[in-house]
């Protein structure tokens, strides 16, 4: 037993999960969970998302709303291998390291995905893995907020305070951007994809984290109206952030 999970082994591989999380689907064979065919069959296959370096679905219905995404590769190695990660024991496999990360997190309270299942299957020396969370509905990405609008000086507030909580638990976020930070409409904030996350000591690594963000907000304003973010924006999302003391402990 993983701590926070249940490891069951599978016919074709090994699957981390919390049996609470899965519901009644926790007596359907595990492989079919990571097959989006299976839930377009069921008619439970909502939407797509291409977003990022992995593939994304909505799966599910209203009372278990979950996404599915099957890791891919990015960058120079993609051309050599679409979804094919190196074995290095199971406690490395990246779908349960971030399951591992969410449920952590969730201790906290914070909010981020809840983590349903992951799975890997293992070839020689190689494996391919996927993970299911909760979806967070009646939110939208940063990204898509500012595309449609300006985003009020309280939200900006809101989504420094919500990254300096994440910092002030250890997390390294690896690709914190502006499609991974969702608000609703009373700007309560959640933060996604921790693939490659961890769990570090008070460093420096959380100005980076910052810095990403910057150039991830500065990219997308490059094609949207002018006002849409702005020096003054960012000052109150650094003014939020300062609010949890996370420069000062860090």
């Amino acid at each position: 037993m993983i701590k926070g999970g249940q490891r069951i082994d599978t016919a074709k591989g090994v699957m981390l999960a919390d049996p609470h999380a899965l519901g009644n689907a926790r007596h359907e064979p595990a492989e079919s969970l990571f097959d989006p065919k299976h839930w377009s069959a069921r008619g439970e296959l909502a939407a797509v998302s291409g977003g990022g370096r992995g593939s994304a679905w909505f799966i599910g219905n209203a009372e278990n709303p979950w996404v599915l995404r099957h890791y891919r590769r990015g960058g120079f190695i993609a051309r050599l291998t679409e979804d094919q990660y190196l074995w290095l024991g199971e406690q490395r496999v990246r779908a349960f390291v971030e399951w591992r990360l969410l449920a952590y997190l969730g201790q906290w309270g914070l909010r981020v995905p809840r983590p349903v299942a992951a799975w890997y299957r293992r070839d020689g020396l190689t494996y391919r893995c996927d993970l299911i969370t909760e979806r967070i509905i009646n939110v939208r990405s940063l990204s898509a907020a500012l595309t449609s609008g300006e985003v009020a000086q309280g939200g900006w507030n809101a989504i420094g305070l919500a990254i300096a909580r994440l910092h002030r638990q250890g997390v390294d976020h690896a690709d914190l951007n502006a499609h991974n930070i969702l608000l609703d409409d009373t700007f309560s904030i959640s933060i996604i994809d921790f693939d490659r996350g961890r769990v570090r000591a008070p460093g420096t690594w959380r100005l980076r984290n910052l810095a990403r963000l910057h150039r991830s907000l500065a990219k997308i304003s490059l094609s949207l109206p002018p006002g849409r973010f702005t020096p003054e924006a960012w000052n109150h999302l650094l003014a939020g952030y300062q609010t949890a003391g996370a420069l000062a402990a860090g």
